[in-house]
């Protein structure tokens, strides 16, 4: 799943790039983070010796406070949000909806992963946040590239 993500944020980085909103630099970080985490989850705990175990340990603290930062930021120039929107607002606002969906298939799969102890709880912290971050992403994306968003409307 995380590997999933990774690839699906290079499609989103391909359409971020072509319409320069910026979100370019953000994704290709976000990219080395989860080859970080991909590495913690395919190292396995047990049996790895301390030496490699350490190496992939992803029990650092400052990917998360950054994407918090990057939601703030990102937040700072959006509309507030009144209403449930539906994953649309252009290529890459869509695409970033959708590895939204993957990052969060991808935490519950790292969730039980993280509870057998065979990887390290920042993970699930990260993936957590990161999703968060792409939703606000892909509200920023449709907003530079002129947009609109899609209000839920119940059906009646």
């Amino acid at each position: 799943d995380v590997d999933e993500l990774n690839a699906l944020l290079g499609v989103c980085l391909e359409f971020c790039s072509d319409t320069h909103n910026g979100l370019s630099d953000y994704l290709k970080e976000i990219q080395l983070v989860l080859l970080d985490i991909g590495a913690n989850l395919a190292t396995p705990k047990q049996s790895s010796p301390a030496n490699i175990l350490e190496r992939v340990s992803f029990n650092r603290n400052e990917p998360v406070p950054t994407v918090e930062r990057w939601i703030d930021t990102l937040n700072e120039k959006l509309p507030p949000l009144r209403n449930f929107i539906l994953p649309s607002g252009g290529k890459c606002s869509s695409h970033l909806h959708l590895a939204r969906t993957v990052c969060r298939r991808a935490e519950r799969h790292v969730v039980s992963v993280v509870e057998r102890e065979e990887a390290d709880a920042q993970c699930c912290v990260y993936l957590n946040r990161l999703s968060d971050f792409l939703f606000v992403s892909a509200r920023y994306a449709a907003q530079c590239d002129g947009k609109t968003e899609t209000i839920y409307r119940p059906r009646s």
